[in-house]
Order: structure tokens, then sequence, then C-alpha cells
């Protein structure tokens, strides 16, 4: 436990009850949204917005001689929209989504992907993700896995029939079209923020029910993802999103809160009894 509490910087470490995870970073009159840890759980990214969603920056703290830095704005933060950022499995590609500008034909203005590359210790400048077909779609929350394959949210411009999508990687590195991803669930519904583990055993998103709730599936192997179900109600009490899982496996971080912008906190839990099959 010594250990954990040295490994987030933090004097209590959850067991199966959620708790706050620094509620300091939030500014007053502000949102918090997605947290996540690089793999290496040297830089803590989350993002921030104004109440009215108008405006969506990235932060992030880093490990500074024993404890957590001031916060800074992430440097592929700009002066658009930016959230819903990952981490590649090796820590060595950071993705996000963004309103930035493409500056290419037939690509609407809205949400789309991009992401950053490390070389050679150095972060080089945001790359726009080219999904073929989904030019005219708001595109948003990647996570890349082990097999390199991109797995996010899509839906319409007024963000109707939002569902899961990924697309794989060519061998020439860039991506081919979306396809929806099967998710087999009891009742039909929309699906937003996933979270999928590098070696996509599970999967874990967030329903759009009133209020949102984070579910869980399980890939079967034959490209269909089954015995989805609802995580425990410890976890889904208020309105939950932005699910992240460290890389060891343990903690689920996640958003949580209601529909009128308050009581808005990222919590963390251990997750491993969760992401088992029962």
């Amino acid at each position: 436990m010594k250990n954990e509490k040295a490994k987030f910087l933090v004097e209590e470490i959850p067991a199966e009850t959620p708790i706050v995870f620094k509620e300091d970073l939030t500014p007053k009159d502000k949102l918090i949204h997605k947290g996540i840890f690089s793999p290496d759980y040297t830089h803590y990214y989350y993002t921030i917005s104004s109440k009215d969603f108008k405006q969506f920056d990235i932060f992030y703290i880093k490990k500074e001689n024993g404890s957590w830095s001031l916060p800074q704005k992430a440097f592929f933060n700009s002066n658009y929209n930016d959230h819903g950022m990952s981490f590649s499995p090796d820590g060595n590609t950071i993705y996000f989504s963004s309103t930035r500008p493409t500056n290419i034909e037939n690509v609407t203005d809205t949400w789309h992907l991009w992401k950053s590359e490390k070389i050679n210790g150095e972060w080089k400048n945001p790359a726009y993700i080219d999904i073929p077909n989904l030019r005219d779609k708001v595109v948003s929350h990647p996570i890349q896995t082990n097999t390199g394959t991109l797995y996010f949210h899509a839906s319409n411009l007024d963000y109707s029939e939002m569902d899961i999508y990924h697309s794989k990687r060519n061998n020439s590195g860039t991506y081919g079209p979306a396809e929806r991803v099967l998710i087999s669930t009891k009742t039909t519904i929309e699906k937003t923020t996933p979270y999928v583990s590098p070696n996509e055993e599970y999967m874990i998103f967030a329903a759009i029910n009133d209020p949102l709730e984070l579910m869980i599936t399980f890939n079967n192997g034959a490209g269909k993802w089954t015995q989805t179900r609802k995580l425990n109600s410890v976890i889904n009490q208020l309105g939950q999103g932005n699910p992240f899982v460290t890389s060891d496996s343990k903690y689920l971080f996640y958003t949580t809160g209601d529909h009128q912008g308050e009581n808005w906190k990222i919590k963390w839990v251990n997750i491993e009894s969760e992401i088992k099959i029962k």
C-alpha cells in the first residue's frame, strides 16, 4: 500500500468504494472531465471545461521531487477545444480529440481525432488522423490497443446516433474506414467514451441513459462484444463517463456529475473484481 501511495502521490488508495482524486485540480466555476495517467505514472492529464461546455482545455501535472507540480496546459492543447486524450500502450503516442481546423477539403469543422508522437524523446506537433468514412461526423475519445486498432465514439453533427467504432491501422500507418463495434445489450442504447484494454479483452463505456451509466463488455474473440453489464451500483450513482484504467489494470478513473453541471468530480476505485467475466 505504501508503494501504491508513492506511485500516485496520494494519502489514500481506494478499495472497492470510489473516492475523489485530487479535487483541488478543478478551478472554481469550471468542470473537470477525463483524467488519465501516462503508462509510467509520471504525468497525469485531465480536461477542464467551462460550465456551458463551450471551451475545453487539457492540463497536466507531473512528478517533481516527490510531489505533483502545479497544473500546466498540455503541449498539444490549442486555442480551440481539446479533450478525450489517451496514451498508446507504450506511452510514445498520445491521442486526443480536437475542434482545431484540419484545413482539408471535405472534412467538416467539428471534433476529429489527432495524435502526437514522441520521437527520440521529443513530442512532435499534433497530426490529424483521417478516418475516411467519418469526415463529416463528430469523432472523439480515441484509444489505441496493442494491435494498433483505434477505438472511439462517433455521431452525427447534432450528436445523435452516438456509438462506438473502431478503425484498423494499415501498414502505411494510416487508418481504414471505421466500423461500428458490435456490442450485445439487452436494449438499444447509444454509447460513448470507450476505454478498451490493451489486449482488447474488455471495454468500459458510458451508456447514454438518464443518467449516464458505466458498462463493461467482453470480447468473444469472434468480432463481437458480449456479456455486457452495468458496473456495480457503488460506481454508478450519479452520472458517469470518461472511463480510464491504469496500466496495471487495477484502478478505474471516471467522471461523475449531474446534468446541471454540479458535483462533477473525478473518482477512482479498485476495478480488479469488475473486469472479470461473472
